[in-house]
């Protein structure tokens, strides 16, 4: 117990009127410190206020009904000045609530809510009795303290971390450990964490700073941790250029091509397949993971804790955008190998570059556009467009109705350009599926034809109906699906290429 707090208890003065009851039993909250004395409550949403073990006599208010981080907050250095700071607004509320008002809302707070009778005559019974004086500038003191104030020293107990109970808990850091068949977050099977192997390979790609850490000798193969290093700067401009802000409405604010543009452009994005050659013998790639450290989000918008732990373990600079890849390369034979020696090759993935839009009425129409990447003059030519019906239950589904009227258009390019290098797809979204009745008929199936739907995808709701007979150059698009049949389809043409060129890196 604080000497000057136990002084103000033998005083037997009721702090009730100025917003801090004491009650028989207290009742503590998933975001009340571990080692907490409980000094009163607020009375509403759980609100009370404390000393934490380790702090001395600083007090402190807890509000649970804050929105995470803000749960906890210092109010005073200790009791003298907390009882000054009532001397000078006559309600604990205020001292509270102080952290989220600037000085002129805090001024128009303490004339307008000047204290009552009551409160005065509590007031003075404090400043006699404890001889204090009440604080001259107490919005000037909150501000500082908490301002100057280590959150990061606060001790929680086990519920702060349990998401039941604090949906937004960020679970404490475990012991760093890495499987093959797991990720950041968690790992599944029996087998056991594997064995650091530090490399520090530092290396340039892709116009981005790349560190490998260490790889992992796990029992079913080799796990390799690789750091991709953003400039901050680089987020910001990409941030500022195209006006983006929290949240997903902010994205779908833009048209198509443009996500497509912004995907393609943002700093912290980048698709790429390593390959590992493990003494002179390619071992190739099962899965992977990433995770994203960002430094210029906005205040009380985090990352997600693996991205912290993983860059706090590595002792990344935070000052830095990471994104942090966790890829998993099983064994050539049955048993771990030993590694004499290790290389890597960096394989960039395809990109997608929006294209020219187009509409059509009918066969013989074509349509002429540059490749954005090699300068060439192709022609689209339509051979063939019509309007389909997928059976109503193609998707193998009794559960859902979905969708089944679409364009199918057969066309040819030329010069002919590989399949990986262009698509054509709906520039509008397949209407949603909805729910049908659990007793209507099961799913027929079509032979020889192979029917597959995407609904919501990256580039474009498609869906694609192929004869499994050779087509030879003839190509097809589907439009996106509508329980009634549209008139016209606008189609949009998607290049994909790549935009780096591969890289190796001898690691060991």
């Amino acid at each position: 117990m604080k000497s000057i707090y136990r002084k103000f208890l033998e005083c037997k003065i009721d702090l009730t009127s100025l917003g801090i009851e004491r009650r028989e039993e207290d009742v503590t909250y998933f975001c009340t410190p571990k080692g907490a004395s409980i000094i009163g409550w607020a009375g509403v949403d759980g609100t009370h206020y404390c000393f934490i073990r380790g702090f001395g006599e600083m007090v402190f208010a807890i509000s649970p009904m804050n929105a995470a981080p803000d749960y906890v907050r210092p109010l005073a250095k200790n009791f003298t000045d907390f009882l000054r700071l009532l001397l000078a607004v006559g309600d604990a509320g205020a001292l509270e609530q102080a952290w989220q008002w600037d000085a002129a809302a805090w001024e128009r707070f303490c004339e307008e809510n000047p204290p009552t009778v009551e409160q005065k005559k509590i007031m003075d019974m404090i400043a006699a009795q404890m001889h204090i004086r009440a604080m001259t500038d107490p919005w000037t003191y909150i501000h500082e303290l908490q301002a100057n104030f280590d959150y990061n020293q606060i001790p929680y107990t086990e519920d702060f971390y349990d998401t039941d109970l604090n949906p937004e808990a960020r679970p404490q850091m475990p012991e760093w450990k890495v499987y093959f068949d797991g990720n950041f977050w968690s790992h599944h099977g029996r087998d056991h964490a594997g064995k650091e192997i530090r490399i520090e390979k530092e290396f340039q790609w892709a116009g981005r700073q790349w560190w490998i850490p260490a790889a992992y000798s796990c029992g079913k193969g080799l796990v390799v941790d690789f750091c991709m290093r953003v400039e901050a700067q680089a987020i910001r401009d990409f941030i500022e250029r195209w006006n983006l802000s929290v949240g997903r409405d902010s994205y779908e604010k833009f048209t198509k091509d443009q996500q497509m543009e912004i995907e393609r452009e943002h700093p912290m994005l980048l698709d790429f397949r390593p390959q590992l050659m493990l003494n002179g013998q390619s071992i190739a790639l099962s899965h992977g993971c990433s995770v994203s450290y960002n430094p210029c989000l906005p205040k009380g918008i985090v990352d997600e804790w693996e991205a912290q732990w993983a860059v706090n373990h590595y002792g990344l600079d935070t000052s830095q955008g990471w994104v942090i890849y966790r890829y998993a390369f099983p064994w050539y034979g049955k048993r771990r190998v030993e590694i004499k020696s290790l290389s890597l090759t960096m394989e960039p993935e395809l990109v997608s570059i929006p294209g020219p839009h187009f509409m059509v009425k009918g066969p013989g129409e074509q349509i002429r556009f540059t490749h954005p990447g090699n300068g060439q003059e192709y022609t689209l030519t339509v051979e063939e467009i019509e309007k389909q019906t997928l059976s109503r239950n193609a998707f193998g589904s009794d559960a859902w109705e979905f969708p089944t009227q679409y364009y199918q258009m057969c066309y040819r390019i030329h010069p002919d350009l590989e399949d990986s290098a262009l698509s054509v797809v709906d520039n509008v979204d397949s209407d949603p599926p909805k729910q049908r009745p659990m007793e209507e008929a099961q799913p027929e199936m079509t032979p020889g034809i192979a029917a597959v739907g995407i609904i919501g995808g990256a580039d474009g709701p498609t869906s694609i109906l192929l004869d499994t007979k050779n087509q030879g150059e003839l190509r097809i698009a589907c439009s996106a699906l509508h329980f009634t049949q549209v008139d016209s389809v606008e189609w949009r043409i998607i290049f994909h290429e790549k935009q780096f060129e591969e890289k190796s890196v001898k690691l060991i």
